[in-house]
């Protein structure tokens, strides 16, 4: 076997969503709605959770649409960075 050495891929889910704050430094703060179905009642209803994600360019501006992922902690609430705006 050789030892080589190979970059570590991120296998974490993408997740896509819209950026509905970009006041802070390298900070944008992203609204992802998730479509649930109540388990009694059967009747579909929308959710939505923001998470923090790293922006290191300040590139992206409120109503950019935006692919994160899951990375190593980056401050005490940032867990996520940037992938590409779709």
């Amino acid at each position: 076997m050789e030892n080589q050495k190979t970059a570590k891929v991120n296998k974490a889910p993408k997740l896509k969503g819209v950026v509905v704050s970009d006041k802070m430094d390298k900070t944008i703060v992203v609204k992802v709605d998730t479509l649930k179905t109540h388990p009694k009642y059967l009747k579909q209803y929308r959710s939505s959770k923001r998470y923090k994600v790293h922006d290191e360019a300040n590139a992206y501006k409120i109503g950019d649409v935006v692919m994160f992922q899951e990375c190593r902690p980056i401050s005490g609430q940032k867990r996520h960075s940037v992938i590409s705006e779709k």
